[in-house]
């Protein structure tokens, strides 16, 4: 493996980037911060990404520490990608750049690719206390984990539990909160985002 590219600059600014610099690494982050995944749903879930960069940056955070691969027992005999510790420990940097970066949203291109839970990060933002939260678009659904301080933060499809919580919103509104344009508590409010459950968030949500 060709020796990582550095700014050589005695920064710390600089030697993060060092690391998570190159594009496509910090978006394959935020796929693995919903647990471990299999290279063909991390490609699936990153469009316009190319195999051969896919896999060159997995090894080049595998190098770095972000990432472990394993391989699944049977019958799944497939192998994973996840984060490390210290790949986990990047979900604030995204989530400081997502909220630095809701002004750029703008309007959807025709040519936008979107994911349902690429809004789960928008999402965890705007939710407090902890939890988990199914939440319905009208592009899937998918569940979060509010405040969780180890393991994944979100993930597709129903919740492997109870939910504290459920949300059903359309993709208008989302937009609207991921944008910084409309609160979670005032989309409830004004009826764009329907909250049912029992747990403390959904009554939060609610009061």
């Amino acid at each position: 493996m060709p020796p990582r590219r550095s700014y050589d600059q005695y920064c710390s600014a600089a030697r993060a980037l060092d690391v998570v610099g190159d594009r496509w690494t910090l978006l394959i982050v935020r796929e693995l911060l919903a647990g471990p995944r299999r290279y063909t749903d991390l490609h699936a879930d990153l469009p316009g990404v190319s195999t051969d960069v896919l896999a060159s940056r997995l090894k080049d955070m595998e190098r770095d520490g972000l990432t472990s691969r394993r391989r699944l027992p049977p019958p799944g005999a497939a192998h994973v990608y996840e984060l490390t510790s210290r790949g986990r420990r990047l979900l604030p940097v995204l989530q400081a750049l997502g909220a630095w970066g809701q002004d750029e949203l703008g309007e959807r291109r025709p040519t936008d690719a979107v994911r349902a839970h690429w809004f789960a990060l928008p999402l965890l933002r705007a939710l407090e206390g902890q939890g988990i939260v199914h939440v319905r678009l009208e592009e899937g659904e998918f569940h979060l984990f509010a405040g969780a301080e180890d393991g994944p933060v979100y993930g597709d499809g129903p919740a492997p539990a109870e939910p504290d919580a459920r949300l059903v919103l359309d993709t208008d509104a989302c937009t609207a909160i991921a944008r910084g344009e409309l609160s979670l508590a005032d989309a409830v409010r004004d009826g764009r985002v329907t909250v049912t459950g029992d747990g403390t968030i959904a009554k939060a949500l609610r009061a």
